[in-house]
């Protein structure tokens, strides 16, 4: 077994609850179109990083300090009051990785990222967008509407106190269950199916995210026999251009173009087949 020098758990466990904590309500302050939000995942799990690997004179440890850093600059999106929990799960992973490097596979960490964050965000967002919002507002309204000061006040205090609640304990919550449980998959050498299964999870996401949030259709019919292409693919297999152009920017990324050219291509190539009529 190899161990780095490190020592994780220097600081106590209330103080990590509370960098998940306050570190979630930041993940969407530096929001990107291209990996949305991926810098504020790395914002709240860096004190960790940074406490695992606190030598910045030893080239070892710089070394795997960077290659963390950049393991959590990849694609994420989730409801922040969730995120906790992955913040914890993630720090969890990551210092159970750094105490024992030949066995735990690093991977393991992106694809339970990305398994998370589809259930994550369904139960997120619907608890708190779609029931807690509406209801705190709802009820804030009817006060403010007989001019009761108590109407935005009782809006944003029954807003707060459930993303308070399921914030905190979401970051303790994933936190203490990786620690339970992790060392329990890697001596029953159950690692490698875990990282199998999160991968189809997250193959899953991944399809359900294009589906869903691309829309590309094609207006092409045929006078004469009144046939609509767009029907005639979806009889086929639903969704077809929207994986097609999204295994096409799949394949610019891996050859390495810029993101910048990307947008280019995206903006005036849309621009022009909109304009021919061949996609809408």
């Amino acid at each position: 077994m190899s161990h780095t020098n490190t020592k994780p758990g220097k600081r106590s466990d209330f103080r990590k609850y509370l960098q998940f904590f306050w570190r979630s309500w930041a993940i969407q302050a530096s929001w990107n179109y291209e990996r949305q939000m991926n810098m504020g995942f790395l914002y709240g799990i860096a004190p960790t990083l940074d406490e695992l690997y606190p030598d910045e004179n030893d080239p070892v440890q710089k070394t795997h300090k960077q290659e963390a850093y950049k393991r959590h600059m990849a694609f994420y999106n989730c409801t922040p009051q969730t995120s906790a929990f992955t913040l914890g799960l993630a720090a969890s992973m990551e210092e159970q990785y750094a105490a024992d490097r030949e066995e735990f596979n690093p991977d393991t960490i992106n694809a339970v990222k990305t398994s998370l964050m589809g259930p994550l965000s369904g139960v997120g967002d619907s608890f708190f967008q779609g029931t807690v919002r509406v209801i705190a507002f709802g009820l804030g309204i009817s006060l403010a509407q007989q001019g009761s000061i108590l109407g935005p006040i009782l809006a944003i205090v029954l807003s707060f106190i459930p993303a308070w609640l399921v914030t905190w304990f979401a970051g303790k919550l994933g936190y203490t269950m990786g620690s339970k449980y992790l060392t329990k998959l890697q001596s029953g050498g159950l690692m490698d199916q875990l990282m199998f299964v999160c991968g189809v999870v997250g193959l899953m996401v991944v399809g359900a995210m294009v589906a869903s949030m691309v829309g590309i259709t094609t207006p092409v019919t045929f006078a004469s026999t009144g046939l609509v292409l767009q029907d005639v693919i979806d009889s086929i297999l639903p969704q077809t251009l929207n994986l097609l152009v999204t295994l096409a920017m799949f394949t610019l990324i891996r050859k390495k173009v810029p993101t910048g050219a990307l947008l280019v291509v995206c903006i005036v190539g849309g621009i022009v087949i909109n304009a021919l009529g061949i996609l809408a």
